[in-house]
């Protein structure tokens, strides 16, 4: 949260605890725009988090976080230098944030590639221009009025037992993280090996998936918790690329689970 008197950590002069008071509360902005998004686009509603429990989009929180350190500390002049910073720093962070999930979980969480202008189909000059908007609406309007509601609710609870719960909240997102990544993993793994798909790595994965599911308790766990019904709905446009380059959409194979849990037009 906001310094305090006495000396604390900070990241180029922001307090580590605005930090990650931010995070949170974009990550759950993020999850409601998202879910706005494709009930007025998509006429449905679906999951657009990022964690298998939780109302959390973290993309939102993350890249509102280093937008608010860089913008902040370098761009925040004039508007066209937040323009400017909001392209430069979004598309960045979009970029990373795929990548790591193409090198780490073998999937694509959104494909720009049939947008004008993208890159690796990560990131398109459509949505570096959104992010460029962003970032000068995120920096005069948006993040000021979260700032003040930040400083209402620290005048009403002590600042300890507010640093207590941002902690708590930020080390259950940490385990909803790791459950999150094992699950999606382990759905990957399963449609890979029964639908027979040519991924990288296809020999080790077919291994793996033999000996987890040769033990009948860890397929029974799996199955209760982290089941094709359950991950199809928390992550209904996953995507998983194939050898040849290919990028299909896992629920494909799941034709029988709806993927959505309302629909408006039907």
């Amino acid at each position: 949260m906001e310094e305090t008197k006495k000396k604390s950590f900070t990241i180029l002069g922001a307090s580590i605890w605005r930090l990650l008071a931010y995070f949170i509360i974009y990550s759950v902005i993020g999850f409601i725009i998202e879910t706005v998004f494709a009930m007025v686009f998509y006429n449905v509603i679906e999951s657009r988090k990022s964690f298998l429990y939780g109302p959390f989009c973290s993309i939102y929180g993350i890249g509102a976080v280093v937008m608010y350190v860089f913008l902040n500390r370098y761009f925040k002049k004039n508007n066209h230098l937040l323009f400017l910073g909001g392209f430069i720093v979004g598309s960045v962070v979009e970029y990373v944030i795929s990548l790591v999930g193409e090198i780490f979980l073998h999937v694509r969480w959104w494909d720009y590639s049939n947008r004008f202008l993208n890159l690796n189909g990560r990131i398109c000059f459509l949505y570096s221009l959104f992010w460029g908007l962003l970032g000068v609406y995120f920096m005069r309007v948006i993040n000021p009025r979260v700032d003040k509601m930040i400083d209402f609710i620290k005048s009403k609870i002590n600042i300890k037992v507010l640093k207590a719960i941002v902690l708590i909240i930020i080390i259950l997102l940490i385990i909803n993280c790791v459950v999150s990544g094992i699950a999606i993993n382990l759905y990957l793994m399963r449609q890979s090996v029964q639908n027979n798909l040519d991924i990288p790595n296809k020999e080790r994965t077919i291994e793996q998936y033999n000996q987890i599911y040769s033990n009948e308790k860890k397929k029974a766990f799996i199955e209760k918790y982290f089941g094709d019904k359950t991950m199809v709905l928390a992550y209904p446009n996953l995507t998983i690329t194939l050898n040849d380059g290919t990028v299909v959409r896992v629920r494909e194979y799941l034709p029988d689970i709806q993927p959505y849990y309302y629909k408006f037009i039907k």
